[in-house]
Parts: C-alpha cells; structure tokens; sequence
C-alpha cells in the first residue's frame, strides 16, 4: 500500500509545481514608463526631462564633474539615460522599478567620477540634492505615475539601496534654489526622446535657413 501511494502523491506535487509556475511566467509585468510620445522608454536610449515645457533637468557644469542636478529656465536639457537594476528581457523601462539615472554628457576624467545620478550633501544648496558620482547598483531611483496628473510621472529616490539602510523612496523635487532634492516637493516629469528633438532643431533650422 505504501508503495502505490507514492506515484499519487509525486502527480500532485507535480500538478501543484506545473500551476505555480504557470502562473509565475503569466505574471503581469509593470506597466511601461512611457516617453513624451507615448512610447516605451528604453533603457540606455537618450531623454530630456522637462517639467511642462517651463523647466528643464540640466547639470551645473558640463563635461559633467562633479556636477550637481537642477531644473533650469534658461539652459537647454542635459539628456540623461535610463538603466534597470534588474535587466528586463525586452529593455523597456518600467513603472515602480529600481533603476540608476546617468547623464549621457561626456565625463569627467577625475578618479572616481561618474555622470550616474546619486544624493550628496551641499552647504550652498542648503542640504541634500541629486549630484553626480553614483556607483552601479547603489544610488537607485524609480518612476512612478505622478498623483495630480497620469499624463506626468514622479521620480523618487530609494535610500534602501544604500548600505544599512532600509529606508522607503522618497519624492524628488526642485528645492527653492532648484536643485533636484529628495523630499523637498513634487514634481511632474516628461521624458522627450533626445534623438527626436535633435532632429526636430535641426528640421526647424534648415527651413530657416
């Protein structure tokens, strides 16, 4: 008796691990991020972020070293690129994800000095804001649907990729001297693919022409 109850009871297991792995392969990923254009945005690919046509994300010095990040009236956009902490099979980037933000700029040829985003502390800025100078898989953000307005996106720092810490994502915004700063206010984000405005200048410019 005992031996026939094996083949039985090894069907269930089976059954069991056939439908739990079904159901894990049909997992609903995230919704996409998606650009100005409504269009995927893709990991790697260039975009300018902008705050309503009024402001745009740029860097206080470019080539970028040691740069601090704010959102300018006056200067162009500085494009940046998107990298998922976890890479995703189809390089689409995903609502509510770990990722790593870095300017596409040339970079500073200083030791240790990259164009990815991360929090550093600032005495003239009064506190701390989005610099440069992050490290691959720490300094980590996530995009998220802006609350007031789905047609906008919020981006948020996660301190709980920093060591000892277990922190929740905290809103980014533009401080009162408009730095990038984390829990400082909302913002609402649009991300224009780069190559298509580029491209939209230099159309403009010959008619002009």
């Amino acid at each position: 008796m005992k031996i026939t109850k094996f083949p039985g009871l090894s069907f269930l297991l089976f059954a069991f691990a056939a439908t739990s792995f079904h159901e894990g392969v049909h997992a609903e990923d995230p919704a996409a991020v998606l650009d100005f254009y409504g269009r995927e945005v893709q990991a790697g690919a260039s975009y300018l972020i902008d705050q309503e046509d009024i402001r745009v994300v740029t860097a206080t010095i470019n080539p970028i070293c040691n740069s601090d990040v704010l959102l300018s009236t006056g200067n162009e956009g500085l494009p940046v690129t998107f990298s998922p902490v976890i890479n995703s099979t189809d390089g689409v980037i995903r609502e509510g994800t770990l990722i790593t933000v870095s300017f596409d700029a040339s970079t500073c040829k200083m030791a240790g000095v990259t164009p990815m985003w991360k929090i550093g502390f600032n005495s003239t800025a009064k506190g701390y804001i989005v610099t440069t100078g992050g490290v691959d898989r720490l300094n980590q953000f996530k995009i998220t649907k802006f609350e007031r307005d789905s047609s906008f996106y919020q981006l948020s720092y996660c301190p709980n990729s920093e060591p000892f810490c277990e922190c929740p994502c905290v809103p980014v915004g533009a401080n009162s001297d408009n730095y990038l700063a984390p829990n400082v206010s909302y913002a609402d984000f649009r991300f224009k693919p780069d190559a298509l405005i580029r491209a939209h200048k230099m159309e403009n410019k010959m008619v002009s022409e």
